[in-house]
């Protein structure tokens, strides 16, 4: 079926929001993506899409426009590396695993992984025992960062990261606890989380 140019971009738009995302696009941010200034104008060509049968959108829905019969794409994997301590250090723990993550908690670029948390030493940063916390690959952070700290080589942590000097201090989110005061040399970053998942 003979589409214009701007419904085959409008279509190829919606297709590749939705692939990045795990949802569709509203009207409004179809407009933007064309800097169209009215909403009527992106409604009128989505119409016709929809009349053309090549896009399906729901009534008194928003974020309903996606394309027909096409069901959203799974949520993206990520390996679930085993399990990391919300209190004291402990070894990690390998498990071959993967769990499915929110697009907008993936960066970009890069390289994401799960940990399952262990203590509740982060329990004022929303993060309890038992969570699934969601972490960016990297080997440097900002002081603030909540982080997954590899200490002496071995042992592995989950803390708020601050630097003083040669030392580095890991400090936990739970006033009832201090905070582990170390050389530098012995705390490599191994991630920064990005987002937590939770079981009820």
């Amino acid at each position: 079926m003979a589409l214009t140019r701007r419904q085959r971009e409008i279509l190829d738009f919606i297709q590749g929001f939705i692939a990045e995302h795990g949802y569709s696009p509203s009207l409004e941010e179809i407009g933007a993506n064309f800097r169209l200034a009215s909403v009527a104008t992106v409604h009128k060509h989505v119409q016709r899409l929809v009349e053309k049968k090549l896009l399906t959108k729901g009534r008194n829905r928003s974020r309903s426009v996606e394309p027909a019969g096409a069901a959203l794409s799974p949520a993206p994997e990520v390996p679930l590396l085993g399990v990391v301590a919300a209190g004291a250090p402990i070894e990690v723990v390998e498990v071959a695993e993967t769990v499915p993550v929110p697009r907008d908690m993936l960066p970009r670029t890069g390289t994401c992984f799960a940990l399952r948390v262990r203590g509740d030493s982060m329990v004022e940063e929303g993060i309890r025992d038992g969570d699934t916390v969601i972490v960016e690959s990297r080997w440097d952070a900002a002081d603030g960062d909540t982080v997954v700290a590899l200490v002496r080589g071995h042992e592995v942590t989950l803390k708020k990261l601050q630097r003083k000097g040669e030392r580095v201090l890991l400090r936990p989110a739970n006033s009832a606890l201090r905070p582990l005061d170390l050389p530098a040399r012995d705390v490599a970053i191994q991630g920064v989380v990005r987002g937590l998942l939770r079981r009820y």
